[in-house]
Parts: C-alpha cells; sequence; structure tokens
C-alpha cells in the first residue's frame, strides 16, 4: 500500500529562539491570558472564510461552541508561558500530533494557520503593537514549535499502514445498548490490517449533506486488534447550542445532536462504505507484566475494552491480573454487561468486576443487575480489587473530564503515583488533575 507523506522543506526555518526574542514571547503572556480566546476565535473565522476546504477538517460543532478557540487559546497560551523550558507541554504536543494525524493534517496547512494566526493577534492587540523585533520574535516562535508538530507527524505516518483516507465498508451493525451502537468495519480493499495498540482510536469521515462538506470524528477502537475490521462502539449524543461571539448561547440556532453519531446512527448502514484513518493516540495500554485497573464511566469504557479483551487473550502465557470498574446509569445504557460477565466468568482468577449503577431502573436488583448503587465513589471499591498493593500497577481512565479529575484525585490521595495514571483526553487540553 503505497504512501505519500508530504515533506514541509519549502517552509520556512527559523533558527532557534534567542534569548531577547524568549523574553518579548514571555512579555506577552497576560495580553494571551486576557485576548486569547478573542484572538483565536478571530483567528478561526478569517482562516475557514478564506479557506473554506478546511470546514471538512475542523469540527464543525466544536467550532460553534467555541471550543477550538478556547483550546487553542490555552495551548498558545502554555506554549508562551513554558518558552524558556518546553518540558511541560510535551505531553500535549504528542496529544496534539496524533489528532493531527488521524485527520490527515499536512505540512502546507501549517503556512495557512501560521498566516491567519500572526493576522488576528495583530489585529487585536494592534499593528503599532505587535511589529518590528516582537512580530519577527512570534513569527519564528510559531515556526519552531510548527516544525516539532511537522517532524513528529512524519514520524506517525512514516510508522502508519496508510497516510490520509481509506474506504471501509460497513460489515455489522449491533445494537449494544439504548445509546450505544457497534459498527464493525472492514477495508474496502480485502487487505489484513496491521495491528494498532489497545486504547487507540481512528478517525471516521463521511459527508453531512446538511453542512454541505465533509466531517470526521475520533472513536476509540473497542476491540483487540485482528486483521479483518475495526470495532467502534458510538455513543448518540445529545444536542449542542451554539455560542454567540458575546459568550452566551446562540438562541438563533435551534440545539443539534452530534452530527456524525447520529448520522451513524440513523442513516449508516450495513453495506455502506465510510473513509478512516490509520489508528493514533497516545493513551494505550502498555506492555508490562504489572496488575492493571480499568476505570471507565459512560461511553468511556471503549478503549478500555479493547485494552481488556486484549489482556485475556494468549500473550505468550502473559497473565496479568485485571480489575474492571465501571460506572453506567441504569441497565438500559449499559452496554457490553454480557459480554464483561463472560470475560470474568471465563477468568476468575485474575479478571474481577466492580459496577455502579448511578440511576438503576425500579425494577433493577442490586447484586444481580449491578453492584453498588450511586456514582463510582473510589471509597466503595474494595482495596485488593483497586491493586492498591501492587506497587507497579498501572491505571487506566477514561470518561467525562469531572470524572477522570476526581479518579486521578483519587487514586493519588491513596499513594498512586501520577506516573502509573494513564487518561484518555479528547481534544487539546492537559490531562486532568
Amino acid at each position: 500500500m503505497s504512501k505519500v507523506i508530504e515533506s514541509g522543506d519549502n517552509l520556512p526555518h527559523p533558527p532557534p529562539l534567542t534569548p531577547e526574542q524568549r523574553k518579548l514571547i514571555s512579555a506577552t503572556v497576560p495580553i494571551l491570558a486576557e485576548h486569547g480566546v478573542t484572538i483565536t476565535s478571530l483567528f478561526y473565522k478569517q482562516m475557514l472564510e478564506a479557506n473554506p476546504e478546511l470546514r471538512n477538517v475542523f469540527s464543525h460543532s466544536k467550532q460553534q461552541l467555541g471550543l477550538q478557540a478556547q483550546a487553542l487559546a490555552r495551548a498558545v497560551y502554555a506554549y508562551a508561558a513554558n518558552i524558556e523550558d518546553l518540558t511541560p507541554i510535551l505531553p500535549v504536543v504528542e496529544r496534539i500530533a496524533h489528532k493531527h494525524t488521524s485527520v490527515h493534517i499536512v505540512p502546507s496547512q501549517y503556512a495557512i494557520v501560521g498566516k491567519h494566526l500572526l493576522e488576528a493577534i495583530t489585529q487585536i492587540v494592534g499593528a503599532d503593537v505587535f511589529k518590528g523585533d516582537l512580530y519577527n520574535a512570534w513569527a519564528a516562535a510559531y515556526w519552531n514549535l510548527a516544525h516539532i508538530f511537522i517532524d513528529r507527524e512524519r514520524q506517525l505516518y512514516e510508522a502508519a499502514q496508510w497516510v490520509g483516507w481509506r474506504e471501509f465498508v460497513v460489515a455489522k451493525k449491533v445494537k449494544e445498548s439504548d445509546e450505544i451502537t457497534s459498527f464493525y468495519l472492514k477495508p474496502k480493499d480485502g487487505q489484513p490490517l496491521e495491528p494498532y495498540r489497545p486504547g487507540q482510536y481512528i478517525s471516521v469521515q463521511t459527508f453531512v449533506p446538511e453542512l454541505g462538506f465533509n466531517q470526521s470524528r475520533q472513536y476509540s477502537l473497542s476491540d483487540t486488534p485482528n486483521p479483518e475490521y475495526f470495532r467502534i462502539s458510538v455513543k448518540r449524543e445529545p444536542g449542542i447550542r451554539a455560542v454567540a461571539s458575546s459568550g452566551n448561547a446562540d438562541t438563533t440556532q435551534s440545539a443539534h445532536p452530534g452530527w456524525i453519531s447520529n448520522l451513524l446512527h440513523a442513516k449508516v448502514h450495513e453495506g455502506d462504505t465510510l473513509e478512516v484513518a490509520f489508528p493514533f493516540g497516545e493513551f494505550f495500554l502498555d506492555a508490562s507484566s504489572a496488575p492493571v485497573v480499568l476505570l471507565s464511566a459512560g461511553v468511556g469504557l471503549t478503549p478500555l475494552l479493547a485494552m481488556l479483551n486484549t489482556l485475556v487473550k494468549d500473550q505468550g502465557g502473559l497473565k496479568r491480573e485485571v480489575s474492571w470498574v465501571q460506572a453506567v446509569r441504569n441497565a438500559r445504557v449499559h452496554a457490553f454487561r454480557d459480554h464483561i460477565r463472560f470475560v470474568r466468568d471465563a477468568h476468575p482468577d485474575r479478571v474481577r468486576t466492580l459496577v455502579f449503577h448511578s440511576e438503576p431502573a425500579a425494577d433493577e436488583v442490586e447484586g444481580k443487575d449491578y453492584d453498588v448503587r450511586g456514582r463510582l465513589d473510589l471509597d466503595k471499591v474494595p482495596r485488593d480489587l483497586l491493586r492498591l498493593d501492587a506497587k507497579d500497577a498501572q491505571y487506566y481512565v477514561c470518561g467525562p473530564e469531572a470524572f477522570m479529575a476526581d479518579m486521578i484525585k483519587g487514586l493519588k490521595a491513596r499513594g498512586v503515583d501520577g506516573g502509573r495514571i494513564h487518561a484518555e483526553v479528547f481534544g487539546a487540553g492537559a490531562t486532568p488533575q
């Protein structure tokens, strides 16, 4: 399978920043703190107006909600605030690089972004201020960071089985709960799939008639790697409401359900074709022999399910102990309940489970349909099931941001070193602390 990887050799390659340039960048931190979102909102507006083809790349929903402008503002601020030592932001850089490769960002697009970002800063800060040495420092800083991304993304593309989009056929569509449906995707060309790392995701792209352009979304792979198909398990997302320039809800636009998730649920059927990127993502199962604790809430179970299914496969005699701790509202939305029980019963010597139902139905029975009533509370998880005495145990957390922050805080309070806690972050933000 051939791969074409854009080089970026024709882009600007400024030298490393001088001490004077780093001081100028640092001096703009207060400006970014006050005007960052204004700058990035203007940036996206002008860039997409001038380059409408990029609407195929950026999430329409996140644009409407203002989430991409907020995420970019945080990233620019963090870059400026850490310009003397970029070490604290390198995990975020790695996460963004994976996101970029999953939607096929190419080096030439960095020139478009740089042009419009510098123009937006100039317009908001003022051409009488953002000029000369300050402008040149930021231009150099931008291209220094851009090449960090370009170089890392080239490495990811070179390691991938294919670059860009590949056609897959929906071989099977299975309803897992009232909210989640699984899609089994097979390559249209019939060529076998190379293995990915359990926990990673794919991007799925399709045309959205109501918008008039393509949209893509990332979905965690929910099964152990195999050469025949990818499986994603997609939650039907509720409505969103756009955000006006004032920052308030835009009441002129009605709430609209998640474009891609609802399109997949309602309009994509077995036999249909979707465009799929190679799997990427920096959240994946480690290769050690240490015990594993998988903590999920809601649809956050999907990457952890790929890990669980991989852990119970024959791995050359490696038999790691696994704890599955899950939070679900009730039985109606409890996807893969029977499968998890089957895995537990098939491996009673090393797989343990504990399931919380926060809103169980009246006919649900504690001890039968679920284990504990209420939200996932680490105080209600037995110490041995949480593997707290195993000082090498690895913890994988996925779910809503508040849930992940709560789990990470709770694990650290119980003596778990932060280096053993891994969380899946959807978007460009930092890992919840």
